[in-house]
């Protein structure tokens, strides 16, 4: 049994366009931010209140930053699970900053796209052919189309169940 964990799953929308950058050798990462929303009615006044906190995504997973690339736009719905990080570094006045946020390493998260491809950025209905897309760092899931480092296989609808053992 392991001794800790560190996975965070959030679900929410996208704030702006990904930020994809390149390192020198040749691999990318996707940066982004997503939003997440809590309501609720004020006991009080009786009046809605929303608060909303924003989590900075960075995907190194190649095939992951691919998808990003392609489908992933402002106002998408995102499912997002990966790991909390935090960096440090020392700005251009010589003082040390922290930065945390969530990182979806090669073999390690998941990025299912909640809404239907394309229509988060209110591009119209094209969804590409999928209701459902999901993108994974472990090659595993069962959303509309699969994305990641290991392989996955589609089982025939007409696949007969009866399997002698």
């Amino acid at each position: 049994m392991a001794g800790s964990l560190n996975k965070v799953t959030i679900i929410g929308n996208l704030g702006k366009d990904a930020e994809i950058r390149s390192f020198q050798n040749g691999d990318r990462v996707a940066s982004f931010s997503v939003a997440t929303s809590e309501r609720w009615k004020d006991k009080q006044s009786g009046e809605q209140k929303e608060k909303t906190e924003w989590h900075r995504i960075s995907v190194l997973n190649q095939n992951l930053v691919g998808v990003v690339e392609k489908y992933v736009r402002k106002g998408t719905k995102l499912y997002i699970e990966g790991q909390l990080e935090t960096r440090k570094w020392t700005d251009k006045d010589g003082q040390e900053k922290y930065s945390t946020e969530v990182v979806l390493r090669p073999y390690r998260g998941e990025l299912i796209l909640l809404d239907r491809a394309g229509s988060g950025a209110g591009q119209g209905n094209d969804n590409y052919g999928l209701d459902s897309f999901q993108a994974t760092g472990t090659g595993g899931g069962s959303g509309g189309g699969s994305f990641g480092g290991g392989a996955s296989a589609a089982i025939p609808s007409d696949f007969d169940d009866e399997i002698p053992f």
